[in-house]
């Protein structure tokens, strides 16, 4: 009999068709849980699917697999699995533990921590793309496909912003490769600031550096 343990599970996550069969972010999201596992290797689990739905069968599958092997799941980031507390918490109850690469020592309390603060910026940058565009239906401003072009724009300034701050990520000598805290703590000391003016924190450098993934 094998004395051999099982590899842990690992969960890949993109939103659309097009990023699962190019590749895009699924790589990205490959070596960091290559780099946590290194020789022991890991079951792979793929899903192609937005991460505000709840409905994850390869989610599901790759539950099972810890369950039945006993093993831990795997993760690039949190946001692979959810920006949702709730999502995150009933995960935790499930029975299977999990890591997320980017903050391997991270406990249970940390990553309810690093949950509500991802879902409250989400809720927060709702609130704001709500206001915007009650102030341009204000000023007469024709909403619909006005609407669509306002959020298509913010959307490329967002990653235009990111590349920007990759860059001086680089200049500071940290590359992507540092972790999230060192990656804030760095900018924070260089006088860099978020788009809006804020502080760095470890989810918001994970958020920037989703958007070019």
């Amino acid at each position: 009999m094998s004395s051999e343990l099982p590899v842990p599970a690992a969960y890949l996550r993109v939103s659309t068709q097009r990023q699962g069969q190019s590749g895009l972010g699924l790589e990205a999201q490959r070596s960091a849980i290559i780099a946590l596992v290194g020789s022991f290797g890991f079951h792979e689990f793929v899903e192609i699917e937005s991460g505000k739905k709840s409905a994850r069968p390869e989610l599901k599958a790759a539950l099972a697999y810890c369950r039945k092997h006993k093993t831990k799941l795997i993760i690039a980031k949190l946001d692979r699995l959810a920006r949702n507390v709730h999502f995150i918490s009933g995960l935790m109850e499930s029975g299977v533990d999990f890591v997320a690469a980017d903050m391997p020592q991270a406990d249970r309390f940390m990553l309810h921590v690093y949950a509500a603060m991802a879902e409250e910026e989400g809720r927060r940058i709702s609130e704001r793309t709500k206001a915007a565009l009650a102030a341009a239906k204000e000023r007469g401003v024709e909403l619909g496909r006005n609407g669509k072009l306002l959020a298509k724009q913010n959307r490329s300034e967002a990653v235009e912003f990111a590349r920007t701050i990759t860059k001086e990520i680089d200049k500071l000598g940290l590359g992507v490769s540092g972790s999230l805290r060192e990656v804030a703590s760095a900018l924070n000391d260089a006088g860099i600031r978020t788009r809006n003016g804020s502080h760095w924190h470890p989810t918001s450098i994970a958020r920037l550096l989703k958007r070019i993934d």
